[in-house]
């Protein structure tokens, strides 16, 4: 874009100069001038720094002060009148014109008409400022070619007056037209208002943005505004299909097999076919659980068919059932919700045939279940754990203050077209979404926009996402390309800290990972009940209903899926529509597939879990051995006194994770987490398993990869099965002591027990731990390296795995 500046650097000083170049996929901390940690400081031509500078500075810092201010010129055309004729027919094709330097900006065009209005505001960014007079001019379409100027007005840029809210809006006036020369016209006025303001302005989300000067139609246009979104409102509807009496079956010479299909809003459901088989009166008695949003307009649907053949169904009653005939429950307090009786339609063709008397039943039980929390995010990383009841929902503990600055390197997404980027953000917490505007056109955009959420759980992660938008200058739906993902734990900040870093946007493709730029993100967390915060950690992580009666993990992720369709289909309902792939990129909807990356990380996690039981087994090693003399005898000191005072015990052990706790205290985390690469071995898979991860379900690929793909899952479910088969045999062992399963072992084991019996309670048990202690800390000169006896002995005892075919 013409007139763009280069983005800012910020490094952090080191004690010896400038710190030296990042790692490539690290976190930089950087140190912006924000007026939440500097001096505020607000500088605008004309004005003189020592009066207004510094309120203004003021105002914006009390509510942008995680963002630099940036200067914008409004103008705010509301509308014209007495507008002269210009066409034969004596009518007037209006629309304004509004020009600054090498930008121009345009209203839509109204026709016939001598008093149009607008109500339409544009900004120009001041950066891009390339002129001193502002030209605003009415124009009247012509579709023979060209358009007839009607008149103008010009503005010095110096005499501009400046806002800053909370300052009452600037009042339009009207200006009479001036024809080219400057002379006054007779006739038409046009009603106005200029001033120069910051992205604090309650006009800025909606305004016409000089940096969307590329953006052609109305609709490319909305597509690059700041919007705040909000979730649908969501809630589980429970429905158990109980039993049917007198069904009528279409054919009496073969036993009926009745089933329910249950359907709301693109979700079906089928019971079991009824038992007993042949009855007219069957029994289900399954419950099923379907995600609905408010305002709950979607009925539900119920068909008793019976079932004639492989994938053949005929309908014997049909009911639609408005969702207010579900019963309301708040919390597992209230009343059961007792079962209904529902008349069943007979099913017809012909929607305009009058029915006939229908004796038909069903019996169902329906409720809408408001005391869970409806999952549409992974309960790993989820920005929201309220339930859908207002009356259950905890208050808030604190705000979170998210300011997107700006991005840096991004990658062009736009090469082929002969551009770089038009990049945009949107950042989710709870059921507020946010998307800033659009950038068009450059690799390093500076947006500088502030958003606030509420905060009812520190446990909990804000997502910001980075998307390119493909909505300007083409036809067709076209999807917007994402370019990488930043997610922050709030429990990770420390309270009332302005976080300012730039965070790596990484990007897993069929070719690898690659970096596709960075996000320049200012977090700030602040707690207003500290006690509520505290008590928090000691309560349930969700709901009470989702503990009393607790919903099975598979239909858990079934319903988590039906979530995630309900969002996106209302977000991309909005105007302008928060895509789809933008919801479900940030909802991550298909995080539950397989993938042997992220397997051989959650393998790894699992093994690093380990390290300090592998610790703890090489200190004792080096202990036994004697490898330090002074060490170990201090260790048999340490574990005689804890023999004789054995009440010191507990508060020793409490005591060293106290002082474990205040050594780890200097090197704590000093910024917030980032996604690791090492750690979800990004940079280390090659591109047949990544292409394994993109592969479509069901799969697309030929059917020899798809042949190797699975002889490779069989030899890693091998290795699977083996260590599972050893865990399995060491219980069958530990089993089999008393089994006798081997009598000989078996006899051995009970005598020996019967003698350490004995030996227990003639002998002190502070002598016991003393010579346990003595027997396994002793000299390796009097230890064998032969296994040893009770290991030998368990060794032998008999398992099952002779018996497995």
């Amino acid at each position: 874009m013409k007139g763009a500046m280069p983005p800012r650097q910020f490094m952090v000083p080191g004690p010896g100069g400038p710190m030296p170049p990042p790692q490539q996929f690290g976190l930089v901390e950087t140190r912006p001038p924000l007026a939440a940690v500097l001096r505020p400081r607000f500088n605008i031509p004309g004005l003189h720094p020592s009066a207004a500078a510094a309120s203004a500075a003021g105002k914006i810092a009390s509510t942008y002060d995680l963002v630099e201010p940036m200067r914008f010129l409004y103008v705010h055309v509301v509308k014209a009148r007495d507008l002269p004729a210009v066409s034969a027919a004596g009518t007037i094709d209006p629309f304004v014109e509004v020009k600054l330097g090498n930008f121009k900006g345009t209203t839509p065009v109204l026709g016939a008409n001598h008093h149009p209005s607008w109500q339409q505001v544009f900004a120009f960014s001041a950066t891009h400022l390339q002129a001193h007079v502002l030209e605003v001019a009415v124009k009247a379409k012509d579709l023979a070619g060209g358009d007839d100027l009607i008149g103008r007005v010009g503005f010095d840029l110096s005499e501009v007056p400046i806002r800053v809210p909370p300052d009452s809006p600037l009042a339009p006036q009207w200006y009479r037209l001036e024809a080219k020369r400057g002379e006054k016209l007779p006739r038409g006025e046009i009603m106005l208002s200029v001033w120069l303001g910051t992205q604090a302005d309650e006009a800025f989300p909606d305004a016409w943005h000089s940096d969307a000067h590329a953006a052609a139609g109305p609709a490319a246009v909305a597509s690059t505004r700041a919007k705040v979104y909000f979730s649908p409102k969501l809630v589980y509807l429970r429905v158990a299909a109980i039993g049917a009496q007198d069904l009528v079956p279409h054919d009496t010479s073969r036993p009926m097999n009745a089933c329910v299909k249950l359907q709301l809003a693109g979700q079906t459901r089928r019971t079991r076919p009824g038992a007993p088989p042949g009855t007219l009166n069957p029994i289900w008695n399954e419950e099923f659980m379907f995600v609905v949003s408010e305002p709950f307009d979607e009925p539900l649907f119920v068909t008793v068919e019976d079932r004639v053949g492989p994938g053949r169904d005929e309908p014997l009653g049909r009911i639609m059932l408005p969702l207010n005939a579900a019963m309301p429950r708040h919390d597992h307090f209230g009343k059961p919700v007792e079962p209904r009786w529902y008349s069943l339609g007979r099913p017809s063709d012909d929607p305009d045939k009058k029915e006939g008397k229908f004796a038909s039943k069903i019996q169902l039980r329906m409720s809408l279940d408001f005391g869970y929390h409806v999952l549409d995010e992974s309960t790993y990383y989820s920005s929201d754990l309220q339930p859908s009841s207002k009356h259950t929902r905890k208050p808030s503990i604190g705000i979170l203050e998210l300011g997107i600055l700006g991005a840096r390197n991004l990658i062009p997404m736009k090469g082929k077209d002969g551009r770089t980027t038009d990049a945009y953000c949107v950042a989710k917490y709870g059921p507020k979404w946010v998307r800033t505007r659009t950038i068009l056109n450059t690799l390093n955009p500076q947006w500088n926009e502030q958003y606030t959420w509420e905060v009812f759980d520190p446990c909990t992660v804000i997502t910001v996402v980075v998307f390119d938008n493909n909505q300007i200058g083409k036809n067709g739906d076209v999807r917007d390309e994402s370019i990488g993902k930043v997610r922050i734990r709030l429990s990770t900040l420390e309270t009332d800290r302005v976080y300012t870093h730039f965070y790596p946007l990484l990007a897993l493709k069929h070719s690898g990972l690659k970096k596709t730029g960075e996000l320049h993100l200012a977090v700030r967390f602040t707690c207003t009940a500290w006690v509520n915060m505290i008590a928090l950690y000691g309560r349930p992580l969700l709901p009470k209903m989702h503990y009393t009666q607790p919903i099975s993990v598979m239909q858990l992720d079934y319903l988590r899926h039906q979530a995630m369709q309900c969002v996106a289909a209302r977000l991309s309902r909005a105007e302008p529509p928060l895509r789809r792939e933008v919801v479900e990129y940030i909802l991550d909807v298909g995080s539950h597939m397989f993938s042997l990356r992220r397997s051989k990380a959650n393998f790894y996690r699992i093994t690093s879990l380990f390290c300090g039981f592998a610790a703890t087994a090489k200190w004792y090693d080096g202990i036994r051995s004697w490898r330090n003399p002074i060490t170990t005898v201090l260790v048999h000191m340490l574990f005689l006194i804890l023999i004789c005072y054995p009440e010191l015990i507990l508060p020793t052990i409490f005591l060293y994770m106290f002082m474990i706790g205040l050594w780890n205290y200097r090197y704590r985390p000093r910024h917030p987490p980032y996604m690791d690469t090492k750690l979800c071995h990004a940079e280390f898979t090659n591109q047949d398993e990544l292409d394994e991860e993109f592969d479509s379900f069901p799969s697309s690929r030929p059917a020899d990869i798809v042949r190797m793909r699975y002889d490779r899952l069989r030899s890693v479910g091998g290795r699977v099965q083996t260590v599972v088969g050893d865990l399995a045999t060491q219980g069958e062992r530990a089993h089999a002591l008393l089994s006798w399963r081997d009598p000989r072992a078996t006899a051995i084991f009970i005598f020996l027990s019967l003698v350490v019996a004995i030996v227990l309670y003639v002998t002190p048990f502070q002598v016991l731990l003393v010579i346990a202690m003595l027997y396994l800390l002793r000299h390796p000169r009097f230890r064998s390296r032969m296994p040893s006896v009770p290991f030998n002995f368990y060794r032998r005892l008999p398992a099952k795995s002779d018996m497995l075919l």
